[in-house]
């Protein structure tokens, strides 16, 4: 089992909690692909642990501040309109956190390696009565989550609704291990 450092630091660079509370299951110093990692609250929380993270986002300002961080690196590439840049690729945990791309689900199986964990956590149908995103293709449908990974998965963990903290939204979220 892992052994995970909890820091207090400032809410907004604080890790998600739905990664901290499963990530004792990934693999000990295992390769973890953080996507849509944005300025990398999750990825540097993950590097802290020990964990080797590949970090990946469009936004190449929001890699820039990771670089240069022990046991991170940053990979720039649009994965909504481009080709999926881990093909053939192998990670002990796939984490996302607050991005919705259908599109990947297929691709998350097949980049975990038997027993790989997928930490995901996004917002769901409801959300928009709590600010961004509104627009329903960005928002999973209640059971979503549940429905795209049941079977192919082993369930850990699955919620879904209100949650009030860090800020008021409805949120859906799994940790699964791939079989």
């Amino acid at each position: 089992m892992a052994h995970l450092t909890l820091l207090r630091t400032d809410p907004a660079e604080a890790p998600s909690g739905w990664l901290s509370e499963h990530a004792h299951l990934i693999k000990p110093s295992g390769r973890v692909l953080d996507v849509a990692a944005g300025s990398g609250r999750n990825a540097r929380w993950l590097a802290r642990q020990g964990f080797r993270v590949e970090a990946v986002d469009r936004d190449r300002q929001a890699l820039e501040s990771m670089k240069g961080v022990e046991n991170i690196n940053c990979r720039l590439a649009d994965i909504e309109n481009g080709a999926w840049p881990y093909a053939g690729q192998q990670f002990d945990a796939i984490v996302v956190c607050r991005y919705l791309h259908r599109p990947l689900f297929s691709s998350f199986s097949d980049n975990l390696t038997p027993g790989g964990i997928l930490v995901y956590e996004t917002f769901m149908q409801g959300h928009e009565a709590y600010g961004r995103p509104a627009n329903p293709d960005f928002l999973l449908r209640p059971g979503e989550l549940l429905e795209v990974f049941q079977g192919r998965f082993e369930i850990v963990a699955f919620e879904q609704g209100y949650q009030e903290t860090p800020k008021p939204s409805m949120m859906q979220r799994i940790c699964a291990v791939k079989a």
